[in-house]
């Protein structure tokens, strides 16, 4: 059933509107838990457009498996992604810093609370995200260093190459994710590709990791698909690689590929002199997570990360 959960009149008689697709299964008991899909922070990040999409379907090709409520925002800012923008186009405001919101504030504040509201009482919530234009990264969940146990179950469960643990005190306190964790509903935040594409071998990770978690809150009955074994990153064990020259990176890799120290991942070259400025070497063996997809950088832009220590 689709929902309007917040609108906003807008100028020129327009509306915006944040809308949702609930699947209830036929027979309700009243004790079923309910699981929050949410895409769309970012106007650019159009993989979670797809995943959210793909669910939908997926679900209603087999809706006697269904034991529990799906709730699915695709669009959370409908302004951005009409004019394939990170901020909200009117204010640019960065919307993943708008929550928990004010239902007497502006208009971010505003369908930021309202949308709090909505997603209160969830078993669940997944916040799907696509890195941006500069960067590519393999598919991830990301969680701060403060999580409980179950949190760090249920990612595990989203079938990603790797759980990355962030310092809490590099979280961004105005996030979704950040604000339903310290409601005490277990949110997760996925991160995969990069911004104006779809990767959809990655995608298709990402939708069978949902379903796996959905099974462990009981509210999927299907088949599953999951890794046996996800790796659990901290901080310290990643490497950041930036170049020191200005010009277009050429990349030697792809994502995932397992490097030797001392090797070759990519070039900066001059297209005005036709000369290599610089090599970007690999400091440790490892594997690459996070890959430089822009090719025009400028000195200090992050071009890698990778992965080292015991994960190989």
């Amino acid at each position: 059933m689709i929902e309007t959960v917040v609108s906003v009149n807008l100028p020129v008689g327009e509306q915006l509107k944040i809308k949702k697709n609930s699947l209830t299964p036929d027979h309700i008991r009243g004790d079923e838990r309910r699981i929050c899909l949410v895409s769309g922070i970012y106007g650019d990040e159009l993989g979670g457009q797809y995943i959210c999409g793909e669910i939908i379907k997926r679900i209603k090709e087999d809706f006697s498996l269904l034991r529990g409520i799906v709730d699915v925002y695709p669009a959370i800012n409908p302004l951005g992604l009409d004019a394939r923008t990170r901020a909200v186009p009117m204010t640019n405001i960065d919307y993943s810093t708008a929550f928990p919101g004010d239902p007497n504030g502006g208009m971010e504040d505003y369908t930021a609370a309202k949308l709090v509201e909505d997603i209160k009482g969830a078993a669940c919530c997944i916040d799907i995200h696509s890195s941006n234009i500069f960067l590519q990264e393999v598919p991830q969940v990301r969680l701060n260093d403060d999580y409980d146990e179950e949190l760090l179950q249920l990612a595990k469960r989203m079938n990603t190459d790797l759980v990355w643990i962030h310092p809490s005190a590099s979280v961004n306190e105005g996030s979704l994710a950040y604000t339903m964790n310290h409601m005490g509903i277990p949110t997760l935040v996925t991160e995969s590709g990069a911004a104006f594409r779809i990767k959809y071998d990655f995608c298709e990770q990402i939708i069978d990791g949902i379903f796996a978690v959905m099974k462990e809150l009981g509210i999927w009955e299907g088949e599953i698909h999951v890794r046996e074994r996800v790796p659990v990153v901290k901080e310290n064990e990643i490497h950041y690689m930036n170049c020191e020259s200005s010009g277009l990176f050429v990349s030697h890799k792809n994502l995932l590929d397992h490097v030797r120290e001392g090797e070759v991942i990519g070039t900066i070259t001059n297209p005005l002199l036709g000369a290599v400025e610089e090599e970007i070497i690999a400091p440790i063996e490892g594997i690459i997570m996070t890959l430089r997809e822009h090719p025009g950088v400028a000195e200090g832009s992050l071009v890698a990360r990778i992965i080292g220590g015991s994960h190989l």
